[in-house]
């Protein structure tokens, strides 16, 4: 593997290593038409009070995604450095420009953040931001909160997750901030493809690394909004950054033990709900249905579960397209 020595065209506006509470921005020079010498400003807000552990706070990694966004500018505007211990660097949208557009992927390139990284300095807009995370920030921090939810195309259960680790002493590290964290749902979760996440990138420096999937449909809710802002200082406190106890509350621990948690779609068409969020599910039993819009009278094509569990997330839209992801059933578990 080639060490990348480029450095980032991104330059901060903050000094991550001055104390007090400073609100500043990523500048990324992005030449367009309408903005010859134009740049894109990523918002970041870092907090610092003496020597400590440093959280790195992200949200929109995915630009449709607003339970991370609302909780983290929240905390820039009220968190002050006399009541921390260390440093919290908070970027409340990481890809700034699929924020704005409110989409998942940037308007720019079409760059999946979440699948771009440890990115490129020369590469496309998406690539860079990645590559700043991957070699500017990440290596700031101790622990990484991540917030997810499932955008305008998936609705889950709100929980925290981490991942299995091949090491279990940082695997436990991430699930005692999970535990923290204290969603109505904490899962130990599996990827489809964990190939250039800001995830697997996090962990494979060694990082605390925390995430979230807290509702969806491509909006927030009072009640999801109430769960992040109370995870993150729980996260914070958890960490010795804010002083106190994390408040915390009961939480159903779930599992995704293999593949057979997920159900994709294998034909277009209008998709029928069996079950909802939060149901029961046994292994062999109907939850969903989708049916083809041609013509009437064709025949519909069931999707059972393919083990016993809880419906821990499903398709969202209407309309369903052959390949998309219709359902992910977990298992129930009394811990990690």
């Amino acid at each position: 593997m080639t060490m990348i020595t480029r450095p980032s065209p991104i330059t901060p506006t903050v000094d991550f290593d001055r104390d007090g509470v400073q609100h500043g921005h990523l500048r990324l020079p992005w030449s367009r038409d309408d903005s010859a010498w134009g740049s894109i400003m990523i918002p970041i807000c870092v907090i610092k009070n003496g020597d400590g552990p440093t959280a790195l706070l992200t949200g929109a990694n995915h630009g449709d995604e607003y339970e991370g966004p609302v909780a983290l500018f929240d905390l820039a505007r009220t968190l002050k450095a006399e009541e921390i211990k260390g440093r919290v660097i908070i970027v409340p949208a990481m890809n700034y420009p699929a924020f704005q557009a409110g989409t998942r992927t940037s308007p720019i390139d079409k760059g999946n953040l979440n699948r771009s990284f440890p990115g490129r300095p020369d590469g496309s807009v998406t690539e860079k931001i990645a590559d700043y995370f991957t070699r500017y920030l990440l290596p700031l921090a101790d622990i990484v909160l991540d917030f997810h939810s499932g955008g305008r195309t998936l609705d889950f259960l709100p929980y925290a997750a981490a991942h299995a680790l091949s090491d279990k002493r940082q695997e436990k590290a991430c699930f005692d901030l999970v535990a923290a964290f204290s969603a109505p749902y904490s899962m130990r979760m599996i990827e489809i493809d964990a190939v250039g996440m800001y995830d697997t990138t996090a962990e494979e420096m060694g990082k605390v690394f925390v995430t979230t999937e807290l509702s969806g449909g491509g909006t927030i809710s009072a009640r999801t909004a109430s769960i992040a802002k109370r995870g993150v200082l729980n996260i914070l406190k958890q960490a010795g950054i804010v002083a106190g106890a994390p408040e915390t509350q009961a939480t159903q621990w779930l599992d995704m033990p293999s593949n057979d948690c997920f159900v994709f779609a294998e034909a277009d068409g209008l998709f029928e709900p069996v079950k909802d969020i939060g149901d029961v599910v046994a292994a062999g039993e109907i939850i969903a249905r989708v049916h083809p819009i041609g013509r009437t009278g064709s025949v519909s094509f069931e999707y059972r579960a393919a083990l016993d569990g809880v419906l821990a997330a499903r398709h969202f839209p209407g309309l369903i397209k052959t390949g998309d992801c219709l359902a992910v059933v977990a298992t129930l578990t009394d811990g990690t």
